[in-house]
């Protein structure tokens, strides 16, 4: 019979970009829709963002990570790729969910876009006023 390897899912979210978020031991691989996280964000300050929660963990080079990423940009596709990353962390380990929460990567982050209200040109902006 075939040995089980761990591994862990979770689901991180931001705005309207949804990141599947798979881990599993190995050497530091990342995969992010086919391509290396490196090749899908372009912005090193976005990787360097995505890689926060491995590196307050001290894991950076213990798990290898696969990212399916839907929806949304670069920049919220980055947040929720963060998200599901530390959850998938916690699951790994709860003894390292009280420095996740410390730093903020397990809080969902609510902000998104207003939606536009009718007889409105948007969402608050409104027709210009005519006095005569």
């Amino acid at each position: 019979m075939a040995e089980k390897i761990e591994e862990f899912s979770a689901t991180g979210r931001r705005k309207t970009a949804v990141a599947r978020v798979t881990l599993r031991p190995g050497t530091g691989v990342w995969t992010t829709n086919g391509r290396g996280v490196d090749a899908y964000f372009a912005s090193e300050a976005l990787v360097a963002y995505i890689k926060q929660p491995l590196q307050l963990t001290g894991a950076v080079d213990k798990f290898d990570v696969s990212a399916k990423l839907t929806g949304g940009g670069i920049a919220g596709q980055a947040g929720a790729l963060r998200h599901g990353l530390a959850r998938t962390l916690v699951l790994s380990d709860i003894s390292l969910r009280e420095v996740l929460k410390g730093s903020g990567c397990l809080t969902r982050d609510p902000r998104m876009k207003e939606r536009k209200k009718p007889g409105q040109p948007g969402a608050r902006k409104r027709f210009q006023f005519s006095k005569r």
